[in-house]
């Protein structure tokens, strides 16, 4: 992967962490646990990454065998928070830490808009697609 890439996907988890403020970390991973890119100065990114690694190949394979198709996401709930995981294509994953009081439906839908703009990033780095096209704007723009 570029320095550009892993640039353009930090920049994404930014955009990301300012539109859900109660994120804590945010981190970008192949699916096999190797650290694309993180946002995050509290959390070790190595770590996080492959125990998403083990979690996805669990999450997989229950995903799988009781009939609920392709792995999308997982999230867990913990006494201090929550850790999000996203499908971001076939080879990335999308890993966040979010405070206790995260509204989860927020949390869902902005870590999907960022995972589409991930596998975009990723897939564009691995020679799978056309032209990456540039972030969609987070907000309107004031009158």
């Amino acid at each position: 992967m570029t320095a550009e890439t892993e640039a353009e996907i930090r920049a994404e988890l930014r955009r990301l962490r300012a539109r859900v403020p109660q994120l804590t970390g945010a981190l970008a991973a192949s699916a096999d646990g190797l650290v694309l890119a993180h946002d995050s100065a509290a959390t070790e990114a190595e770590s996080v990454a492959a125990l998403t690694a083990a979690a996805l190949g669990v999450a997989q394979r229950l995903s799988d065998c009781t009939g609920q198709g392709a792995f999308l996401e997982l999230l867990v709930r913990g006494e201090h928070g929550y850790v999000a995981t996203y499908a971001a294509g076939q080879t990335a994953v999308l890993t966040l830490i979010a405070e206790p009081r995260v509204n989860v439906g927020r949390l869902h839908l902005e870590a999907r808009r960022s995972t589409s703009r991930i596998t975009e990033l990723v897939d564009h780095a691995l020679g799978r697609r056309g032209p990456v096209a540039p972030p969609m704007p987070t907000e309107a723009p004031s009158p």
